[in-house]
């Protein structure tokens, strides 16, 4: 290992590495120094029985500017759900959120989406049985009002959202389906999360397709990981028992000098390394794994329950989404409970009413569960919190921002930025956002963060 970098980066998730590439790309020295034995926190995939099975499994969305912004990720190969999604009610399963007309550019207004889109859209309103049948009253207007909606918010530039009066997202929202939705996309099944984040993510999922990483979500940090450009070394195992902004010290490897600190590990980790930091809350989640024998006939659509009558938030049908995720021939069934692990016979019982089908020869290949799998956005909450603590000393993860991948990507962006401009480096990726702009601008010198940050 090297004793000297220009900056040190501490987490080699998805915010830390994405801070690495943008810091090595403006010609820095960079250490990315990772606890684990593997690179990506929390988006980690098992392989068990030639099943290739997500810890979290956390929904992208095509539409997230991160993904094209941060270098190494251009070529991330994602597997697109159907259209919208489907929702499960009064027995039924219909597909609603297809945003059919044409989403509108927030940069230069040009339609992002041509007649072929909205003709693809329409046709997948009636591609999955048994929508042929008229969804009852109150289903077909939570429709109305969802895509309504989806279409207002595909429209509304960022800094129009992030400045809009914030509250939670239950007061916010009182549609029935548009909370169904936001608690599967927020990991919250209560919607005490800030309204800000949920008019962001709706608007992402108003804007493109929710999607997958092909081959698991740990295919997205280690496409990071091996793209990282030359002058940035990345270590993993490596116990860090003393950081400062000009020194950081380590068990295995001794001492590394640096100009610059980045902290990118998770809310937990990160509040102890800095004193002061803010904790915020935590919600658990469990993933259950199942093979089937055959395929529930949901198709490649996202699954909800509008009825709420199980412990499952949402599942889907991923060896539709993604083959590569399961064996040739075989089927995976992934469902996301927003809570503990349930009873076995529960989860099972619910996905039999969900699908429609029996589950009682489906296998269990995982349960993986995390008390602390999603930090928790309750208002106020800041969804461009401040990255830089002070000169020389930055924080990134998506406890910065709103709690998604996209999310810690560009907090990662943002704290490499906010280190540049301290280290008198210019930038070289483009394409900067009106609050990327607003943080550059800010004043080099900032008080350390507090319990107001």
């Amino acid at each position: 290992m090297e004793a000297r970098a220009d900056v040190v980066v501490l987490g080699a998730g998805a915010a830390g590495l994405a801070a690495a590439h943008h810091l090595a790309a403006a010609g820095l020295t960079v250490t990315v120094l990772e606890a684990a034995p593997h690179v990506g926190g929390r988006m980690a995939t098992d392989r068990i029985d030639g099943f290739l099975l997500d810890r979290l499994g956390p929904l992208l969305s095509t539409a997230y500017p991160a993904l094209r912004r941060t270098p190494g990720l251009d070529a991330v190969p994602l597997r697109m759900f159907a259209p919208g999604f489907a929702v499960h009610s009064c027995g039924r399963r219909y597909r609603t959120g297809v945003v059919a007309g044409p989403a509108r550019s927030e940069r230069s207004g040009r339609s992002a989406q041509g007649a072929r889109s909205a003709l693809l859209s329409a046709r997948a309103l009636t591609s999955v049985r048994p929508l042929s049948l008229l969804p009852p009253r109150p289903v077909a207007l939570g429709q109305a009002r969802l895509g309504a909606l989806l279409g207002r918010l595909a429209t509304v530039p960022t800094a129009h959202l992030v400045s809009r009066p914030e509250r939670t997202a239950r007061e916010a929202y009182t549609s029935p389906l548009v909370r169904v939705l936001l608690s599967a996309l927020l990991y919250d099944p209560e919607l005490t999360s800030s309204s800000r984040c949920a008019d962001l993510v709706l608007r992402g999922f108003a804007r493109g397709r929710l999607c997958v990483p092909e081959g698991g979500s740990a295919a997205l940090p280690r496409l990071l990981a091996a793209t990282l450009p030359p002058g940035c070394a990345l270590y993993t195992d490596v116990c860090v028992t003393d950081a400062s902004i000009s020194r950081v010290t380590t068990k295995e490897h001794g001492e590394i000098a640096c100009r610059a600190l980045v902290v990118a590990t998770g809310a937990r980790a990160a509040a102890g390394l800095l004193p002061g930091l803010r904790m915020p809350g935590f919600q658990p989640v469990t993933v259950v794994h199942h093979s089937a024998p055959q395929p529930p006939p949901s198709g490649a659509s996202l699954l909800l329950d509008a009825d709420r009558a199980g412990p499952v938030s949402h599942t889907a049908v991923m060896s539709a989404v993604d083959p590569a995720r399961a064996p040739r021939g075989g089927v995976l069934v992934t469902s996301t409970v927003l809570g503990p692990p349930p009873a076995e016979r529960d989860v099972r019982r619910h996905l039999a009413r969900m699908y429609g089908v029996t589950t009682h020869r489906w296998e269990t290949l995982a349960v993986n569960h995390d008390p602390e799998a999603v930090v928790t956005t309750r208002p106020p909450h800041d969804v461009r919190r401040a990255v830089r603590l002070l000169a020389g000393l930055y924080v990134c993860g998506d406890h910065r921002e709103v709690n998604t991948v996209e999310g810690a990507l560009h907090s990662g962006r943002r704290a490499a930025h906010a280190a540049m401009k301290d280290l008198g480096v210019a930038r070289v990726s483009g394409g900067d956002r009106p609050e990327d702009a607003a943080e550059a601008a800010r004043p080099t010198r900032q008080a350390p963060e507090g319990a107001a940050a």
